[in-house]
């Protein structure tokens, strides 16, 4: 019986070697670790009793995985026909001409993004962005975080910790990522105190809630990706908010999208 082949794919070197200086210009380690991929699917072809590629042919194949890298198109395009406008699967919603033109103006030089031209020292980041944000709202102040939820989970640490936040049981919602207003209060290290009912809650169950005094906050979550219709009730923001503030607590209103008119 005449000796079986050998069936070991070649080695990083060989493979390089063959390559003969077309991968020249790159990272050497990146090479190494994209070289060893190679080997590691001629290893399952073999394994499969697939014919051996010779070390011309591995090369080649390095060196294709090495351009599809280059030429990664990023995030393709799509037409957003979900029924869902603002879709964060989709990239949520796409941004205005004059936006998208600033971003590239302040990506194309060194800009003033965190240090105080009064004093030469360290500045806040976002405080631009923050004014702007005063400006819109008329509030005292604003913050600039990354996301929705993580708003809504500082807001709730910080002024209701320690205390109890009242949240109507319509409203305790799970949004993206698997993030539960439940679990959001928990981890800020307040106590939930549920009012209502899943469909219709009214400002006296709020009201009920908060006569103790020991509640620190009234907390409003938008329904996020879903719709109650029918039989439901949910109070007037203003007057809840007015009531909240008899008792000596505030409400914290989760706007969702962040979206400051009604639309």
């Amino acid at each position: 019986m005449p000796p079986m082949p050998d069936q070991r794919p070649p080695s990083v070197d060989a493979i390089l070697r063959a390559a003969n200086g077309r991968l020249s210009g790159r990272d050497h380690d990146a090479i190494v670790a994209e070289a060893r991929a190679v080997i590691d699917d001629e290893r399952s072809r073999l394994a499969g009793g697939a014919a051996a590629s010779t070390v011309t042919e591995l090369a080649a194949a390095l060196e294709d995985r090495l351009a599809a890298l280059d030429e990664a198109p990023g995030p393709e395009p799509v037409i957003n026909a979900t029924g869902v406008i603002l879709h964060t699967n989709l990239g949520r919603a796409p941004w205005a001409t004059p936006a998208i033109e600033a971003a590239i103006r302040a990506a194309a030089a060194p800009s003033m993004l965190e240090l105080d031209a009064d004093t030469g020292r360290r500045g806040r980041r976002f405080r631009a962005v923050e004014d702007e944000v005063i400006a819109l709202t008329g509030a005292e102040d604003a913050l600039v975080t990354n996301n929705n939820a993580m708003a809504v989970a500082l807001a709730v640490g910080l002024a209701g910790a320690g205390g109890r936040v009242v949240v109507s049981r319509g409203e305790l919602v799970e949004i993206g990522g698997g993030v539960r207003i439940p679990e959001i209060i928990r981890r800020a290290g307040a106590a939930l105190v549920e009012v209502g009912t899943t469909n219709r809650t009214r400002v006296a169950d709020y009201e009920a809630a908060l006569a103790d005094e020991t509640a620190k906050v009234v907390l409003r979550v938008h329904p996020s990706n879903f719709q109650q219709t029918g039989f439901v009730e949910a109070p007037d923001a203003a007057t809840l908010a007015r009531a909240t503030h008899e008792h000596g607590a505030i409400v914290v209103d989760d706007l969702g999208s962040g979206a400051l008119l009604d639309t």
